[in-house]
């Protein structure tokens, strides 16, 4: 079981960006652009979350949308609320209310 993480990430199209301010992160409205790694429909129920910014890297790195990503800052899940998606990747097996959502400054500042 994972300890109380304070934020989590999450890395997608920037062609989602409008649609995640109002609907929030929910895999049943995939459609606006391919996922991270390619696939054209969810690879699971739920959203994939990253822990840290070594994994954000890599999802960003990842990017096979077709064009630019967003890293959204997630906020009101715990490490303990996540699966193991068998690829060594978390999920979150809900969808994720915009209001615990913020767009995130990627890179870092300083970094």
């Amino acid at each position: 079981m994972l300890a109380h993480v304070e934020t989590l990430f999450h890395v997608s199209s920037a062609s989602n960006r409008d649609s995640i301010r109002r609907h929030g992160l929910d895999w049943t409205r995939m459609g606006a652009a391919r996922g991270i790694a390619g696939s054209h429909s969810p690879e699971l129920n739920g959203v994939f979350l990253c822990l840290d910014e070594f994994e954000v890297g890599w999802f960003v790195q990842l990017n096979n949308t077709g064009g630019p990503v967003d890293v959204w800052a997630v906020t009101g899940i715990t490490g303990a609320e996540l699966l193991e998606a068998g690829t060594g990747h978390m999920y979150f097996p809900g969808k994720i209310p915009p209001e615990h959502l913020q767009l995130a400054t990627w890179p870092p500042a300083g970094r």
